[in-house]
């Protein structure tokens, strides 16, 4: 019999289900899916970011959440690379700051990690669904019917609202009342464009060298549905509440560099090849020019500030399922500093479920872990209290 109970099992759930098992609780795991830590290996399929290696006041600024300050700052970028090495992980720091495990990839560190909570007697049920409430008891549908358990405490993992078929759907949801939870949005994604015939030659391109809304540097690649990758997801929270997408075609050059080249003689030059020789933009970025700008301005001046932010025509997001992450959630004023449910006793939240957003680079795990630890310690000293 276990006292304390954990619902869901990306790295939130089983970071907290390590801190109950520490302080002496025996634990269940509940998760819907027929495996643990479904997304969590989804992100290790592009290397596992754990988290970046760069100063706190960059790190935490990176969170639209001030109030998981407390737990950001007990468990930060420090504490994950010294868990990940504790996890038999060898890890190394990219020219960005990002920090990858050697292996590149999620699998032997969940692995060791999921024999080491068997080990402290973690029970782990997967297919289980969670139900909600009957009066105390949490209430799941199982592959031998329905069940209930009624712990001493509970720390809801359950994930956001994006890639459902990973576990991440956001039914749990259903469960709350509208004045606890913030809507959901889709966070690092993609957007929409609906391209003109002549973009088909450059389908899976990718977009190197530019800057986005002006700051930004990345990279992005054209799909048959839009935009997408790193570069448009750093902007993207931005652009999806009403900002408009531009993309600076040449960083490396000023704007008055870029007036200076295009004003030298064309000759018979057509105005692609003129572009083409005195800025050397790729066929690519010459494609872009003209699906966003056509037809181009002949003036210098105004044909450079087009280079330098060309407005990007969108049709807004992708769809909230394909998102990486996403926005909204539990809100805090449902929440105490402890991560606890203000009208359920008990009962604490961690991860993507609660209202925040982070950029890709290593600050989504880390927010998961963090935000885990700190309900879990809370949820164990709240069960230890209890007769």
């Amino acid at each position: 019999m276990s006292d304390t109970l954990v619902i869901g099992g990306g790295p939130a759930g089983l970071m907290a289900a390590e801190m109950l098992a520490d302080a002496g609780h025996r634990v269940t795991v509940a998760d819907q899916k027929p495996s643990v830590g479904r997304k969590f290996l989804m992100a290790g399929k592009s290397g596992l970011n754990l988290t970046k290696d760069e100063p706190e006041d960059l790190f935490f600024a990176a969170f639209n959440a001030d109030w998981l300050l407390p737990a950001l700052r007990e468990f930060g970028p420090v504490e994950v690379m010294a868990w990940a090495e504790d996890l038999e992980q060898q890890i190394f720091t990219g020219s960005s700051g990002r920090v990858f495990p050697t292996v590149m990839k999620a699998s032997p560190l969940l692995r060791v990690w999921l024999t080491r909570l068997r080990a402290k007697g973690v029970v782990i049920k997967t297919q289980w669904r969670w139900q909600g409430w009957d009066g105390e008891a949490a209430v799941f549908a199982t592959p031998d019917g329905p069940a209930s358990l009624s712990p001493k405490a509970t720390v809801l993992a359950l994930g956001g609202a994006s890639w459902a078929k990973l576990g991440s759907d956001g039914v749990w949801s259903t469960h709350f009342s509208e004045d606890q939870l913030r809507a959901f949005k889709p966070a690092n994604m993609g957007f929409e464009v609906a391209w003109s015939r002549h973009m088909a030659d450059h389908m899976g391109a990718p977009l190197k060298n530019i800057a986005l809304n002006g700051t930004k540097r990345g990279e992005a690649v054209i799909s048959k549905r839009g935009l997408e990758g790193g570069g448009i997801y750093a902007v993207s929270a931005a652009v999806r509440d009403g900002a408009p997408l531009t993309i600076d075609l040449l960083p490396d050059l000023s704007f008055k560099d870029v007036v200076s080249r295009l004003s030298r003689k064309r000759g018979k030059n057509s105005l692609t090849n003129h572009l083409r020789k005195h800025l050397r933009l790729e066929p690519v970025k010459l494609a872009l020019l003209q699906e966003f700008a056509r037809p181009l301005p002949d003036d210098a001046t105004a044909l450079a500030a087009t280079i330098k932010a060309l407005p990007v025509s969108h049709n807004g997001p992708r769809p909230m399922d394909e998102a990486i992450s996403t926005a909204g959630g539990l809100a805090a004023s449902a929440l105490d500093r402890n991560l606890m449910l203000r009208d359920r006793p008990g009962v604490f939240a961690a991860g993507e479920m609660l209202d925040w957003e982070a950029p890709t680079g290593g600050y989504l795990i880390t927010g998961c872990l963090a935000t885990g630890r700190w309900a879990g310690q809370a949820a164990a000293s709240y069960a230890t209290r209890q007769p």
